[in-house]
Parts: structure tokens; C-alpha cells; sequence
């Protein structure tokens, strides 16, 4: 699943798609999907992609969704997988790799279907 959130973002521009392995580190999520956007309408437009193509790929949709992109920070809770959607500053502001730098990085491109964060 995060290999799929990842590449729908990558689709719409998102930059700086990174993975964040946070078993063993967190008891309320596997992976943290983190993407930043530009501008507030591509914010949306990764957004709506994620949730489309998670619907239609794999038949999930998301638990809950906060934020919107005029905060410029969105967060959606696929449980297994939390993807944080960002403007490029308030992605420096909060600075989640930092405050999880003890989380591995995965490369999203290259995951394998059993790191990929969905527990079937």
C-alpha cells in the first residue's frame, strides 16, 4: 500500500516522497508515507490521486482524513500506513523525520510487497 500511495503522488509532482518504517517504534501505525507539494492545488490533486488510486488498486479507503489543503498539511489514516501530505515549509516546520529519525527510510520504488504496510 505505501508503494501505491507513493506513486500516485509521484504522479501528481509530490517531491521528497519519503517512507518512514516505524515498527517497533510506534504501536498505532507500520509506515508513515511523507510527500511535499508546491502549492495548495497540487496539495488537493495528491490527495485526490492517493485516495483514488488506494480505492480502485486495492479496495481501501481511508479510516479518516484531516486537514485540508489550505492548512497546508493533510494527513490520511489508511491504520497500517499514515500518509502526511505537506506544503514544503510546513513540512520543515514540523519536522517529522526528525522527531522519527530512529525509523528506518525504505526506498518506495524498490519495496516489496511485504514491507509494503497492508496486513492481509
Amino acid at each position: 500500500m505505501a508503494r501505491t500511495v507513493a506513486a500516485a503522488a509521484s504522479d501528481k509532482k509530490g517531491v521528497d516522497i519519503t517512507i518512514l518504517d516505524l515498527r517497533g517504534l510506534s504501536g498505532f501505525t507500520d509506515l508513515f508515507v511523507l510527500c511535499s507539494a508546491t502549492s495548495e492545488p497540487q496539495l488537493k490533486a495528491i490527495a485526490g490521486e492517493i485516495e483514488d488510486r488506494v480505492r480502485k488498486e486495492l479496495g481501501l479507503r481511508p479510516t479518516a482524513v484531516d486537514g485540508f489543503p489550505a492548512s497546508q498539511w493533510v494527513v490520511m489514516d489508511y491504520q497500517q500506513v499514515l500518509v502526511h501530505l505537506f506544503h514544503t515549509e510546513k513540512r520543515a516546520f514540523y519536522g517529522l523525520e526528525q522527531l522519527w529519525s530512529d525509523a528506518p527510510r525504505l526506498d518506495w520504488e524498490s519495496l516489496g510487497a511485504a514491507a509494503d504496510g497492508v496486513h492481509r
